[in-house]
């Protein structure tokens, strides 16, 4: 099957029992057990349930995945991930890291012994130099959040078999329909999904897919012990919202490229960050490992009362923390994406108060092009 079929028709999307055409929301904290010493089915929501058994196959589906689990958040599933890691780990990580994850590794990880060193991920010889004898993982996103910085993905993963490393990836911003991980040694793929997989800013979910039965189970054992398997409501809102993924991403995908090549047009911006553009320093190997510039692009203004003026003008995109919707959203990656960072630390990875990251939506590329050069003073 190729891709929009697969979304319709390759995972669980019709009730056994019933015919129904989608999957029912089995609204239940725990399920009846017929014979109370010899049960396989289910039992509790927390351990499983038919409606995220459902997302769980779909999540395989679109990574083509041995094994797919469903969780309450992104950062439940990048949680579930990082806590691989044990006491006296050292792992590496992209310096373009997403904000929540820099937290959990600050908040939490720091806390309990375990070492990190931070590489600029689009050198190769940089998460090289970095191995140490007791690096158990490589943790990076690509294209990064809020930058698009590029990390050659193939390179790095030859690179963590060489020395036996995990290799865990963040691919929310291409999906699995921009970007295929797994076939090229990414151990685990982490999404939001949150984001473009739901796509319609209603719902907050994780999803994590690997090849590898070990960590499946482990991974497992996190989803239940840590408490943060998805909810049924969400689960069913993702399943309905994935169907038309492939029709909003192409849509999405075509305004971002015409976005921001009207954006380098525009002299109050200093700098646009799109990896479908010529110019960006990832570009040649973004079009090695993806399909496409993907639906997201970020750029610098020259000035703070530029940056003031576009948000108070604009009228078409919302202006949120997230990303992914139908919807365009624009966001101030400074004071919302990665306000939990440090000053310093955001300013060491180019995160400024002049940059603006936007999402892009399925609205009418005339419109969306009109607004924000009307908006941008």
């Amino acid at each position: 099957m190729k891709m929009n079929t697969k979304l319709l028709h390759a995972y669980p999307v019709i009730c056994k029992e019933t015919g129904a055409s989608s999957i029912p929301k089995f609204q239940a904290s725990t399920f009846h057990q017929p014979d109370a010493f010899n049960h396989e089915g289910y039992n509790y929501t927390r351990f499983g349930n038919p409606t995220i058994t459902a997302v769980e196959e779909c999540i395989k589906t679109l990574e083509d995945s041995k094994y797919g689990l469903a969780f309450s958040s992104g950062m439940a599933a990048i949680n579930a991930v990082l806590f691989l890691l044990s006491k006296g780990d050292h792992f590496i990580l992209a310096k373009n890291i997403y904000g929540g994850t820099f937290q959990t590794i600050q908040e939490f990880l720091v806390r309990f012994g375990i070492e990190y060193t931070m590489v600029d991920e689009s050198d190769v010889s940089a998460w090289e130099a970095a191995i140490q004898p007791n690096t158990k993982m490589i943790y990076l996103e690509s294209p990064s959040n809020p930058l698009l910085t590029i990390t050659d993905l193939k390179a790095v993963s030859k690179l963590a078999k060489q020395h036996d490393i995990l290799v865990a990836c963040d691919n929310t911003f291409m999906t699995p329909l921009g970007q295929e991980t797994l076939p090229i040694g990414i151990d685990i793929v982490i999404h939001s999904g949150t984001k473009f997989i739901n796509g319609h800013s209603d719902v907050i979910a994780g999803l994590v897919a690997t090849n590898d039965e070990a960590l499946h189970k482990q991974l497992k054992i996190h989803q239940k012990a840590l408490g943060g398997v998805l909810a049924v409501e969400e689960g069913w809102l993702l399943l309905r919202g994935v169907k038309t993924m492939g029709l909003r991403m192409e849509r999405s995908i075509e305004n971002a490229q015409q976005l921001a090549e009207f954006l380098q047009t525009k002299k109050q911006v200093k700098h646009v960050y799109y990896p479908g553009l010529p110019t960006h320093p990832g570009y040649a190997i973004h079009q090695q490992q993806a399909k496409n510039g993907g639906a997201v692009l970020s750029f610098e203004l020259e000035t703070q009362d530029q940056v003031e003026a576009l948000f108070k003008n604009c009228k078409v995109p919302i202006v949120a923390v997230s990303l992914g919707g139908v919807e365009s959203i624009l966001s101030l990656p400074w004071l919302m994406s990665h306000a939990a960072m440090p000053e310093e630390e955001r300013l060491k990875m180019g995160v400024t108060p002049t940059l603006v990251r936007l999402s892009c939506g399925i609205e009418d590329i005339e419109d969306l092009i009109a607004d924000l050069d009307q908006a941008i003073k």
